[in-house]
């Protein structure tokens, strides 16, 4: 007998999962591991949890590598620009993403290298 389960609506979760993503300023790696552990006890059980959770962990592994061509390019003066402006859209996308995921709207984080498909 195979059991069927229906997936749930829970756009607070959702929330969650992008703004969790802010926590990268205030841990340093708490960013990529609460929305890569909501994603993966969720996705099976909230709608939209999985294709959001992908966007979310694609959207900090690139911004990771963003940071770290940043920080390299720092050295020649030129990636002080190129790491406020990762800074910048580290904070921002989340926090609109999150709001557009609390309305049911569709998510989306530009300059994201898709890893996870």
């Amino acid at each position: 007998m195979e059991v069927i389960t229906q997936k749930t609506e829970d756009k607070q979760m959702l929330m969650i999962l992008h703004l969790s993503q802010l926590l990268n300023f205030i841990t340093g790696f708490g960013g990529i591991i609460v929305p890569l552990l909501l994603w993966q006890l969720k996705k099976n059980e909230i709608s939209q949890m999985d294709k959001q959770g992908k966007e979310v962990v694609n959207f900090q592994i690139s911004f990771f590598i963003y940071s770290i061509i940043g920080a390299i390019l720092a050295l020649v003066l030129v990636g002080f620009l190129i790491l406020g402006i990762v800074c910048l859209l580290g904070i921002i996308l989340p926090i609109i993403n999150g709001i557009k995921a609390n309305n049911g709207e569709p998510v989306n984080y530009p300059f994201t290298i898709q890893f996870i498909k």
